[in-house]
C-alpha cells in the first residue's frame, strides 16, 4: 500500500485486526513528492500531472504492488486540508487506485469535513476499492 494524504491511516486500520498480517505485507507513506518518486512514480508525471491526480494514483499502486511482490497495490493521494487546495483541485479532492494482474483502477472522489473526516473517508474509499477488485476477481 502506498499512501500519501491518509498518512499511514490505512495502514494502522489493516494491523488493528487481528489476523491483518496473513493478508498486509506492509506500507509506504510517500508524502511528499521526492518520496513518490522514490517509490517509482516519474518526475515528469508529478510536474505534469500533479501529485493529486488519478495518473499518480495508479503510478503509486502499480509500483508498490510490483516492489511488494503483491497480488494487489493499494494507493491514496489526495489534499486533506485545511488548507492546500485551489479552485482546480480542492480541499477533498482524493484518488484512490488499486492495481492488480487484471489491471489498475483509479477513482476520484470529493469529500468534505475536517482534515481527520477526509482522511476517514478516503481510507473507507480505498477499502472499498480494493474490496470491488477482490471480488471482481475470485
Amino acid at each position: 500500500m502506498a499512501e500519501s494524504s491518509t498518512g499511514g491511516l490505512i495502514g494502522h486500520l489493516v494491523t488493528e485486526v487481528a489476523g491483518g498480517s496473513a493478508v498486509f505485507l506492509g506500507g509506504v507513506i510517500a508524502y511528499a513528492n521526492k518520496l513518490k518518486e522514490e517509490l517509482g512514480v516519474s518526475a515528469d508525471l508529478i510536474a505534469s500531472r500533479g501529485a493529486v491526480s488519478p495518473e499518480v494514483a495508479t503510478a503509486m499502486a502499480e509500483a508498490v504492488r510490483e516492489q511488494a511482490g503483491a497480488h494487489y497495490g493499494l494507493a491514496v493521494t489526495g489534499i486533506a486540508g485545511p488548507a492546500g487546495g485551489s479552485p482546480g483541485k480542492p480541499v477533498g479532492l482524493t484518488y484512490v487506485a488499486v492495481a492488480s494482474a487484471s489491471g489498475t483502477v483509479a477513482r476520484e472522489h470529493r469529500f468534505s469535513g475536517s482534515r481527520s473526516a477526509i482522511k476517514a473517508a478516503s481510507a473507507r474509499a480505498a477499502f472499498e476499492l480494493l474490496w470491488e477488485a477482490a471480488t471482481r476477481e475470485k
